[in-house]
């Protein structure tokens, strides 16, 4: 049984346009899915339904067995944890954790066992009495997270909760994250606009464009067979064709769009086998080096080992498309 479903859901703000359309979306008791997509496509405004804070146009919200579509955001047993941490600067990490339970009016013995159980659980049982100036910005998220996650909510709504942390913490927490949801076994629906963080993350992976479902599967169908260009493009395959781009390989049959990512198209000397080129600029990221390189079938992003003798601007090259090494949109998919 789902225990989230959004049924034919239509949202809009005022006076504007549908900024989500005939949305249909069911998530599973236990289940992580992030919705996924460039700025304006809908994704937050999805959330902000689910929530409570957005009523819908059209459609139907239920969550476990009931229609919440009209109840109000208080009574929908639903935890937020937003990008800002929003927490009170002036209580300690305890007093911010137990802020919703003593609105509750929980007892004082269960508030205390309940609070430092919900600390424990995001490791900071010994930063109980810290103000959040005391804490790093890995400490309030997680703090962030006890205070929702202690409530016990029936689903938990995260809005790019780590895009305020820097590279490393970001990566730390993707992976504590992941760790406490399956540890509780608490439903989420997560909404980011950051590629490996959905990757690493998520169950289900929803990618959304202008306010519809562009593809929804798991981390890996997503990235190996996005289901229309759109999808191709978003998740990293820089060099995207279609049929008519006349490329010297044999086309699949019936495929509208081949893509590939940098990381298969091999940059090689001139004169080897492939198309060839120019080098326009070249980009050093560790352990290869990627290029962008003019070809007579336009601009093409290709890699090569950062050991290999490096191509400078201007330089000739050769630059390999192999239709076994590219994503495949079928003929079916929407562009």
């Amino acid at each position: 049984m789902h225990h989230l479903e959004l049924q034919c859901l239509t949202l809009a703000y005022g006076k504007a346009g549908a900024a989500v359309q005939d949305l249909h979306l069911s998530v599973a008791q236990g289940e992580l899915v992030s919705l996924l997509g460039p700025s304006g496509c809908g994704k937050t405004t999805t959330m902000r339904a689910v929530a409570g804070l957005l009523p819908p146009l059209a459609g139907r919200i239920v969550l476990a067995g009931q229609d919440i579509t009209r109840v109000p955001a208080i009574r929908r047993d639903i935890g937020l944890v937003f990008q800002s941490y929003a927490l009170f600067p002036h209580l300690s990490a305890f007093e911010n954790v137990a802020f919703g339970l003593r609105l509750r009016k929980v007892p004082a013995p269960e508030l205390r066992e309940r609070v430092s159980d919900a600390l424990r659980s995001v490791g900071l049982e010994d930063f109980a009495s810290r103000l959040p100036a005391n804490l790093s910005g890995g400490q309030q998220q997680r703090v962030a997270l006890a205070r929702a996650i202690v409530l016990r909510p029936r689903l938990l709504l995260l809005d790019e909760p780590l895009s305020n942390l820097d590279a490393k913490l970001r990566v730390e927490m993707r992976a504590e994250l992941r760790r406490l949801q399956r540890q509780l076994g608490i439903t989420m629906l997560y909404v980011t606009h950051d590629q490996d963080e959905a990757l690493s993350l998520s169950d289900r992976i929803v990618v959304m464009r202008a306010g519809r479902i562009e593809q929804c599967g798991t981390p890996e169908e997503v990235w190996h067979r996005p289901a229309t260009a759109f999808v191709a493009s978003f998740m990293g395959c820089d060099n995207l064709f279609d049929a008519a781009a006349g490329l010297p390989l044999a086309w699949p049959a019936g495929a509208t769009h081949l893509a590939w990512r940098p990381q298969a198209v091999p940059v090689r000397a001139a004169g080897e086998p492939g198309l060839p080129g120019t080098v326009l600029a070249r980009s050093y990221l560790g352990e290869h080096v990627e290029y962008l390189v003019q070809t007579t079938h336009g601009k093409l992003k290709g890699s090569a080992p950062a050991s290999a003798p490096p191509w400078l601007e201007g330089a000739a090259v050769s630059i390999g498309l192999d239709a076994a090494a590219a994503a495949v949109i079928p003929p079916a998919a929407r562009s």
